[in-house]
């Protein structure tokens, strides 16, 4: 559960973060708080009456609902006057009840400020001053400065409803149970042990305060230790079908089947993919394999890749955590492609672990090559298919294959690293020596990239409207005079069925060709990723030789599919004034 918590009376989580959080199934609430004397003259009105206190809890429904947040954490940080308690608990029954009718699972989290009696004495436990509060919402949020009794004290006053209690932990350490920051898990240990939730407040300390040595790495470490200390709370996959090419959203390119399209640095959380459980590691050590997602290397797909790179003698292998999901197998096969990038005999595999209803565990390897001592670790090894699909860029091999495990749960996704010998190997491009290919062999440097992973059933595929069902226009169109007569575009793209219907679809890619006299100029260029049927494009060069600009809305499957480029709707718009 994530909240949006910018120091205004009304903080809504942006559509892009709840998105995204809602795919990787996690619950964004929006903040409702009041704080100095500007708060308590808010207060004042929105308490005046219960009419006023549930006429503005409904307002805050309606916020919820258009914007498809999951609820609201309320932090009243005012003195109030006694006689306002009441309404106060109006407001809180009120807008609980009616999140509740309004938005499946949601919540409304009363943090530890404002007590019973008035005062803003934050009780760091939940107690007869704020239990109150706790009773007509979905849980509380307790102030960071508690002690190391208070939790178990606090699950003991909360009785059946103990993981409603959110113990707060400010990574900044400021008065926080065992410091925070680094220590962060010190806290985590307790309230684990003692059974009640926690909230993490301000893991951007991360970032504010630039931990070294980077904030990729650093980031990695500390979420490592959360884990470490609670474990794995999201699963995935759980449902088909299922597509990661590992972006977390920003990047320095864009890549199409292994192709750029864009070499423009760029940041967009929509575009954000299911992320891996990649085990941390400090990268201290050149032994072994280092593992983690990468933004320069050039992608198959989006700006993000996972790079393996390290060394591995010839017969043996080395495996990383991916995906740890709950997928229940039905009658179809499962199919699965991925995407591979390596150097010399390098290989990339899938190990797949499955538990039956009976409880039994099978693992099942799917290899390009298989090896011998492969069959003694794993039940089941299945050699994959090389999928040829025009237009991929070259030293990207797609795998394909599919298994039949009806009844059995897929629990997790690992990637085996090994090597192959490329004597047997036919797929391995022969070196243009001999002494190219013996060093090689000989060599215990280890390079692959992984591009992405798609599972979905058997002949569950994708089927993309023919480009004349949609209705593509263009809104707000402004030009603008540079230097050297080249003009400068802006206008809001959108699109729709012209049946009238909703499209089963939410992601679009969104190119642009520029002609001149209706030729192609150059390439088509990515501009960005939709996930709602518009676009808003921002001074977009267009040279004095440009005639038209035709945009390119590319529709997109949930397994990674997309339509193609000539056969996806366009807008065109002419270039003359």
């Amino acid at each position: 559960m994530s909240s949006s918590t910018f120091r205004s009376l009304v903080a809504l989580p942006p559509p892009c973060w709840t998105n995204t959080a809602h795919k990787h199934g996690v619950k964004v609430l929006g903040t409702f708080i009041t704080e100095w004397e500007e708060g308590k003259r808010i207060c004042n009105k929105l308490l005046s009456t219960k009419e006023s206190a549930e006429m503005y809890a409904e307002r805050l429904v309606e916020l919820a609902v258009a914007l498809r947040f999951d609820g609201w954490l309320i932090n009243m940080e005012v003195e109030l006057e006694l006689g306002q308690i009441p309404n106060l608990k109006a407001f809180v029954s009120y807008l609980t009840e009616r999140m509740h009718s309004a938005v499946t699972g949601s919540l409304v989290i009363w943090y530890d400020s404002v007590t019973t009696d008035g005062k803003l004495n934050w009780q760091n436990q939940l107690n007869e001053k704020n239990k109150p509060f706790f009773d007509i919402s979905d849980g509380i949020f307790v102030n960071y400065t508690w002690k190391k009794n208070y939790p178990k004290q606090s699950a003991v006053v909360a009785g059946d409803r103990k993981f409603d209690v959110y113990m707060g932990i400010d990574v900044f350490g400021r008065g926080t149970f065992g410091g925070g920051q680094w220590n962060t898990s010190v806290a985590l240990d307790v309230l684990k042990n003692d059974g009640v939730s926690a909230a993490i407040f301000a893991p951007g300390w991360i970032y504010e305060t630039n931990q070294p040595p980077n904030f990729q790495t650093a980031q990695n470490h500390w979420w490592a230790l959360v884990e470490k200390s609670w474990g794995i709370t999201q699963n995935y996959p759980i449902v088909l079908p299922f597509y990661s090419n590992f972006d977390q959203g920003h990047g320095y390119h864009v890549s199409k089947e292994g192709r750029k399209v864009s070499d423009s640095s760029w940041c967009n959380i929509y575009s954000q993919s299911f992320q891996p459980l990649l085990p941390f590691t400090d990268n201290s050590s050149p032994d072994g394999i280092q593992v983690h997602v990468d933004f320069r290397e050039s992608s198959y797909s989006g700006g993000g890749n996972i790079t393996f790179k390290g060394n591995l003698e010839d017969n043996a292998d080395f495996t990383a955590r991916l995906f740890q999901g709950h997928l229940l197998l039905e009658d179809l096969p499962l199919h699965f492609t991925y995407s591979v990038k390596s150097e010399n005999n390098s290989r990339l595999g899938l190990f797949l672990s499955f538990v039956s209803t009976l409880n039994k565990k099978k693992s099942v390897l799917l290899v390009s090559w298989n090896s011998h001592h492969f069959s003694s670790k794993f039940s089941t090894v299945i050699r994959t298919s090389q999928l040829e699909k025009p237009g991929t860029a070259p030293g990207w091999v797609i795998e394909e294959s599919s298994i039949r495990m009806k009844g059995h749960i897929l629990t997790e996704i690992h990637v085996l690293c090994y090597r192959s010998k490329p004597e047997f190997d036919e797929r391995i491009p022969k070196s243009k020596s001999s002494q190219d290919d013996s060093c090689a062999h000989n060599s215990t440097e280890y390079y692959a990239v992984l591009g992405h992973i798609s599972m979905k059933s058997c002949g569950q595929n994708s089927v993309f409207p023919p480009s004349d069902m949609w209705l593509v226009q263009g809104q707000y169109i402004q030009w603008t005079t540079g230097s050297e007569d080249t003009k400068y575009l802006s206008l809001k793209i959108t699109w729709k069925m012209k049946d009238g219907n909703d499209s089963e679809f939410s992601t679009y890619n969104i190119y642009v060709e520029k002609l001149a006299e209706g030729k192609p100029k150059g390439e088509q260029s990515c501009l960005g990723v939709a996930k709602v049927e518009a676009f808003y494009v921002y001074d977009l060069a267009a040279p004095s030789d440009t005639s038209s600009i035709k945009f390119i809305i590319q529709v997109c499957g949930g397994d990674g599919s997309s339509q193609k480029l000539d056969d996806s709707p366009v807008f065109l718009l002419g270039t003359a004034a």
